[in-house]
């Protein structure tokens, strides 16, 4: 597996890797439509983020993305394909994102989590700071707020 700088061309793939990897907690189909825009990564998001994928077998596998905001970045999307769960992928590309965050100078990485993934964070060495309220179809959620001192 290796991790590339994406290109705007990638948007599509990198979209079906995130709603492949949001669709595999069992969420109603009804709330994956509504994440909709969430899940879609545009020409334009990519060229104006810090967007990576990794790619194994020709195929995009996984992919995050950064918001650099003085010292503070902000891991805005990190996804990986079901069937690379557990395999390395995410790890790497979490890693790749800390030394990308580091290095603009960030102080602190932060994400707000999937709750299915907060335990990856808390390995990757993050830990809860708070949580975000995510509301569904009148269903109380919140979502993990995580943060890494860099």
């Amino acid at each position: 597996m290796r991790i590339v700088k994406a290109r705007p061309e990638d948007a599509g793939d990198l979209s079906n890797v995130a709603r492949a990897a949001k669709g595999h907690w069992g969420y109603p189909e009804s709330w994956l439509r509504q994440w909709d825009d969430v899940l879609t990564l545009t020409p334009g998001y990519v060229r104006s983020h810090a967007t990576y994928r990794a790619i194994s077998g020709g195929r995009t596998v996984g992919l995050f993305a950064l918001v650099l905001r003085d010292h503070e970045a902000i891991l805005d999307h990190l996804w990986v394909l079901p069937s690379e769960m557990g395999k390395g992928s995410g790890r790497a590309l979490f890693e790749c994102a800390e030394n990308l965050a580091r290095t603009a100078g960030a102080a602190v990485m932060k994400v707000e989590s999937d709750p299915h993934a907060e335990e990856f964070y808390v390995r990757m060495g993050a830990a809860r700071c708070g949580q975000v309220p995510a509301p569904m179809d009148g269903q109380e959620r919140y979502l993990p707020l995580m943060e890494k001192a860099l």
